[in-house]
């Protein structure tokens, strides 16, 4: 008896253990999806623009919301007429959307727009170069987006 009592009690821990609430399947297929359109976005970048220094991500992943801030602003700050720079715009245009529809339909708090980061504030400080500025903005884009790669949890904070 004393041998069935201690290994019913085992067997619930383990099934404990074990049925930890899983992710919603709608916040899996949202990571997945921005992971695929992330890392083909790395790729675009690599393909098309030969960056031969690498920054230091700078920027903060504080949630999505941050996210949809520090994306927007450095593609706008992408000046349209740069060498090939369309389709890696609307990729990224595309990106933001995405975590900004999947943040408006899921985080019931209205948080005020954050901050933008200290290196985009000085790059919009410098829009009279243009091309210079385009280029930064490209390989800061790129940074974060490894970034984000690494730390696709941040997607589900608000």
């Amino acid at each position: 008896m004393d041998y069935t009592l201690a290994l019913l009690f085992s067997l619930l821990q383990v099934l404990s253990v074990c049925t930890a609430a899983p992710l919603p399947a709608e916040v899996v297929m949202m990571k997945s999806k921005v992971k695929w359109m992330a890392e083909q976005l790395v790729v675009r970048l690599d393909k098309d623009f030969n960056f031969s220094v690498s920054l230091t991500p700078t920027d903060d992943l504080a949630g999505a919301s941050s996210i949809v801030t520090v994306l927007e602003g450095y593609n706008s700050l992408i000046s349209d007429t740069f060498h090939r720079v369309s389709q890696v715009k609307s990729e990224i245009s595309s990106l933001t959307g995405y975590v900004d529809q999947w943040r408006k339909g899921h985080c019931s708090e209205q948080r005020p727009k954050p901050s933008m980061p200290g290196p985009l504030q000085k790059l919009q400080s410098l829009k009279d170069f243009i091309h210079i500025v385009s280029m930064e903005a490209l390989m800061r884009v790129k940074e974060f987006l490894n970034l984000l790669l690494k730390n696709l949890d941040h997607l589900e904070t608000c």
